[in-house]
């Protein structure tokens, strides 16, 4: 008899509504572990030194609590762009496979799946990302130049206000291409290592989960950083006396970038990046996997 219930309990959208609910819980708890670490990379990024300095100043001029600045819309942009991402991906992936006819997909298909899913991913989730990249910097601004959000609701409130509905998706350009580079290295990367670490060493379940998204993590993080580094300059730069803006748009930033520090400039804060992204992107799948499970276990 329960059997029988079961099925009918579980809504009809269910199956369709999953991909996206577990995408975004995984990448929310994923948030709250590494928060820290992802502003010690913005930080690092602004120009404030290494990662023990600016973990240090931290402390002692800000306190504990200056490391979950920007939480709320953390937690918003997971909410966001990971739930367009990874479910996003996950039906693109399904849809894939029905048409080889059920045959595992080659990288390259994994790839642009990857491409497609980040892109989407990204400009769902770009208001959110914009609000928290300036509450991070927002403590590194002079006192007059600083825009006080109170959380990212706040933020997202005071954006519209201030600068229009558009200015939502400032610096969306080299969100969508960082996301897309991002999503690239690490969706495909992971559905490719799954398919080694079981099918051709035998790994057991938690050592394929744990052994893929240490792939993963890797390679989103590689992928994505030059990226990152762009949009991070972009979002948060100010106007001059005059209103002049320091650079026109993403090209410009990654040229003159290019220009005064050599290609190596893009890869400032690489070590605490890679330790921001990995982790996150670990912790990501692995909660994602716990999650899948649990529904197993209740019939979901």
């Amino acid at each position: 008899m329960g059997d029988e219930k079961n099925p009918k309990s579980v809504p009809r959208a269910w199956p369709t509504v999953k991909p996206f609910f577990n995408g975004g819980a995984s990448g929310m708890l994923a948030t709250c572990v590494v928060q820290p670490i992802d502003m010690v990379k913005v930080r690092i990024q602004l120009g404030q030194g290494s990662a023990a300095h600016v973990t240090k100043s931290m402390l002692k001029e800000e306190g504990v609590g200056a490391f979950y600045k920007g939480l709320s819309a953390g937690l918003l942009r997971q909410a966001t762009y990971t739930t367009a991402r990874l479910g996003s991906f996950r039906i693109l992936t399904v849809k894939a496979i029905e048409a080889n006819d059920g045959k595992p997909l080659p990288l390259y298909q994994k790839a642009l799946c990857g491409l497609s899913a980040g892109a989407i991913g990204a400009c769902v989730g770009s208001p959110a990302d914009l609000a928290l990249i300036r509450m991070q910097a927002d403590a590194t601004l002079p006192a007059a130049q600083r825009r006080n959000y109170r959380n990212a609701f706040h933020a997202l409130y005071r954006i519209v206000a201030d600068e229009g509905v558009l200015a939502l998706w400032k610096g969306a350009g080299p969100t969508v291409v960082r996301a897309m580079a991002l999503n690239m290295g690490m969706l495909a990367s992971y559905d490719q290592s799954v398919e080694f670490f079981k099918d051709s060493l035998g790994f057991g379940e938690a050592a394929t989960v744990l052994g893929a998204s240490s792939v993963s993590g890797f390679f989103a993080s590689a992928c994505s950083l030059p990226f990152d580094y762009v949009k991070t300059q972009i979002q948060k730069m100010q106007p001059d006396a005059e209103g002049k803006y320091p650079y026109t748009g993403s090209l410009d930033c990654a040229m003159k970038t290019l220009k005064s520090g050599g290609p190596l400039k893009f890869y400032t804060g690489f070590p605490v990046y890679c330790v921001r992204i990995a982790p996150h992107v670990m912790m990501t799948w692995i909660f994602l996997n716990q999650i899948q499970k649990f529904e197993k276990s209740i019939g979901l």
